[in-house]
């Protein structure tokens, strides 16, 4: 997994207003193809659920890792892809933190080559 230098920016101003943040991917439907970006901790992960990833974007900030969490179900389907977060123009959802931002967090996949 890998963030764009846009993401990271985003991430920084979007943490400094509302503290550590984490993601998660759903891969369902209303945006299940964005990954939503919440204060950490504001959604609840279980057991159907896999932690990705560990971001720091602390640079100035209280260190503290940036997790991304993705539904199992997901997981399946893209466990064979490098995962890139990136940020393009557009809404957000309502739900995730840089929807007012006019600019939203998306998905950038590349299918990794296994030697045979």
């Amino acid at each position: 997994m890998a963030l764009t230098p846009a993401a990271v920016a985003l991430l920084r101003m979007l943490w400094d207003r509302h503290g550590p943040l984490m993601f998660h991917q759903s891969g369902g439907c209303c945006d299940g193809s964005s990954p939503m970006c919440y204060p950490a901790g504001d959604f609840l992960t279980g057991d159907s659920d896999v932690l990705l990833g560990l971001f720091d974007v602390s640079e100035g900030l209280e260190p503290q890792p940036l997790e991304f969490w993705m539904s199992r179900e997901q997981f399946n389907y893209w466990s064979h892809t490098h995962l890139t977060v990136d940020v393009v123009p557009g809404r957000g959802s309502g739900f995730s933190v840089e929807a007012p931002e006019g600019k939203r967090f998306l998905i950038r996949s590349t299918l990794m080559d296994w030697p045979v």
